[in-house]
Formats: C-alpha cells, structure tokens, sequence
C-alpha cells in the first residue's frame, strides 16, 4: 500500500508551534513519537529529571548495522517579543523562510531527517536499524538530555554503530561545512581573598585585585598552543572581573573573576585544571592572598578522524548541494561531545547564521535540501 511522505517543512512548522523553551516540552516530542510511531518505529519516552526524551528505533537492537541521528527539540527563550516581525512560534513563511523560535536551530533538521528515516525505512526497509534520538535538554545544562539517552541505551544492550547530529554546521552557504571534532570547554570561577584597607595605605592591605591582574596576566601571557593537524590554537577568554566595591578610597578584601578555555587534542580538562592550580599557587604565594579556583569542564574535545563516515556525507551533501563540506572542528559544544564515547560521530546541519537570534528563520528550499541528503547518506550506509 503506498505510503504517504512525510513532509519536513509541513513538520518543521508543527515543530516551531510547539512552545518547547528549555526545559519545557511543548508537545514537539510527542509530535515526534506520533510521526514515527506511524512510520513503524518502536518508541521509548526516556525522560529524566523533568527532561522529556525520544529514543525511536527501526529495527532489531542491538543491530550489526545501526545508524543514529541525534538532534533536540528544545529552544532559547524569544527573549523580546515585541522585537520579532513574525510570531516566534508562528512558523510564517515570507519570501522564501520560515520564521520562528528554533527554525534554524534545529527543529528544521530533526524535521529533515525524521521525514528522511521514515520514508526510508518504508520504501526500502534496510538490512540493519535505524536510530533517532531526541532531547528537550540540549540548550540548558544538558546533564537529563542526551546523557540520559545514552545511559537508557547502555542498560537496555542498545546501541548505534555511527551517528550523525543535525546540529547547523554550515557558516555562510548550505553545504559549505561539516564538523568532525569539536573543542573542550572550561570555565574557570576565580576568588581571591586579601585584606581590606584604606587606599592611602596600601602597605596594611593586601590588594585582591592586583593579585587578580597578576594572575590573568599570567594566564594570558603565552598561547596554549600553536593549534594541531584538526584543530585551530586553543583560546582564553578573560568574561569577567568583579569586586563590588563602591568606594573609590578603600581596598577590597575579595575579588572574583571567570575565564573560558575552548581547547583542542593538545589538552584535557585534567591538564588545564592542573596548569590553573599551578599558576594560582604561584601568585598567591608571590602576593600574600588567598586564591579559590572552581573549575567546570563541559565538554573534552575529541575528533571523528576523516574516513568511511566523512566521506559518505560529503558524498551526499555534494551530490545535493554542489559543495565538498569542509571538515572543521570550530566553533562550541554540541551533544556529540557525549556520543563520541558510544560510537563514531560527525554533524551535519544548516547554515546557523540566525540561531538564536531575533527573527529565527530557516530558507524554506534548504530544508528539503536538507532531507534529500540524509535520505542518500541512510541509502549509502545501508547500501
């Protein structure tokens, strides 16, 4: 019996309506589990921590042959309203875009490669499984989202063998790029405790900040590195300096200031934790304060080197697009930070000029662009 294809601008508008803002649902999942569910998929609600989560297979688990795709249908809040031309969760087209609040990231590409998979599994059932899972916690702390997922996965004997996040990847034209690493991140809350005093007596204080300025200095003085084969040089980011003191003639007891490292394979989180501790060791002794690091890392960085699966979806993207996507490993932390541990995974998505922006929108064209080249990369890997 013929089938009816699934639609991904007709899905992707549904989506946009759905007021899904971190950590809300909005109903965008169950949208989800309604469309694949008709499309034969087996799915499984894996919400933890008040996150709603989809993991739907097609296919046997534990399959030799298990494609996934990972993307999420949470948003950042529309921030001013009045500021939008078009409702942001209308989901208006003029002029050739789609408006909305995660048009462009990314409810259009787990529209795409929804549309992709369903169709493909009932026209040409493949000899393996295919995997989507989708998180409503990718845009707040990202710990019940596709964490969660994976640890289901682990205890349930599921598993994909390569994965693919919808995640928009390309900078400036469709097709233009497709990450195969990503950075590390760490952020880095500084405190420096002295002692307070009168500022035409500086010698019976002991200055925070110029502990603080010595320290940064520090940090700053020489690059990380000079960047690696897959990597640009790692980045520090000096994000803020802080004291609260509201008088000009009087020393602060306590400083505080956060940094952020985007680093590359020449380091870890465990490297940099050490090198921040040495460095604050050596200032606190030097000037006489006391120095408190906390150190976060939300993600190490890591690289799906270019082979089989690279190649496969630029194969795809220019036969579709016209384009060889640049395999890059710029820009920040996506959730194939967690897949990276299960199995091998690279992002392909969008151009991602307007995420987050004031009119969010997505060119209505690319998204069934965007379909057409995860259909060939599902037909290339099961081929």
């Amino acid at each position: 019996m013929p089938f009816e294809p699934v639609d991904p601008v007709e899905l992707t508008a549904k989506l946009i309506r759905c007021p899904s803002v971190t950590p809300e649902e909005g109903g965008a999942i169950r949208l989800l589990e309604t469309v694949l569910g008709k499309a034969g998929f087996s799915c499984t609600r894996v919400d933890r921590g008040g996150i709603a989560n989809l993991y739907a297979r097609w296919g046997k688990a534990g399959a030799n042959k298990a494609f996934g795709f990972n993307g999420h249908t949470d948003v950042v809040p529309v921030g001013d309203a009045e500021a939008w031309t078009y409702d942001p969760f209308g989901a208006e087209i003029r002029d050739g875009f789609m408006y909305g609040r995660g048009a462009c990231d990314m409810k259009s590409g787990v529209a795409a490669f929804v549309a992709a998979a369903a169709d493909f599994v009932r026209e040409t059932p493949p000899d393996g499984a295919v995997i989507i899972a989708i998180t409503g916690d990718e845009e707040g702390e990202g710990k019940d989202g596709t964490v969660a997922i994976l640890d289901w996965m682990a205890f349930n004997g599921e598993r994909m063998t390569h994965c693919l996040v919808g995640e928009p990847t390309c900078p400036h034209e469709m097709g233009d790029m497709m990450k195969i690493g990503r950075r590390g991140s760490l952020t880095c809350d500084i405190t420096v405790e002295g002692v307070q005093g009168h500022s035409a007596y500086p010698h019976r204080a002991k200055n925070p900040l110029s502990a603080m300025v010595k320290l940064l200095a520090r940090l700053e003085a020489e690059p990380l590195d000079r960047g690696t084969q897959h990597f640009d040089p790692s980045t520090l980011a000096i994000t803020t300096i802080d004291c609260g003191n509201p008088a000009g003639n009087v020393i602060p007891a306590r400083a505080t200031a956060r940094i952020n490292i985007r680093f590359n394979d020449t380091h870890s989180g465990d490297t940099l934790s050490a090198w921040l501790r040495h460095e604050a060791e050596a200032v606190a002794e030097a000037t006489g304060t006391t120095i408190g690091l906390k150190v976060s890392v939300a993600g190490e960085s890591f690289l799906t080197p270019p082979g089989e699966l690279s190649a496969m979806v630029a194969k795809a993207v220019q036969a579709e697009t016209g384009r060889k996507p640049v395999a890059s490993t710029s820009g920040g932390t996506s959730d194939a930070r967690f897949i990276k541990d299960h199995c091998p995974v690279i992002e392909f998505g969008l151009v991602g000029k307007t995420m987050h922006q004031v009119n969010e929108r997505v060119a209505v064209e690319q998204i069934d662009q965007l379909k057409a080249i995860y259909t060939r990369v599902l037909q290339d890997y099961f081929a």
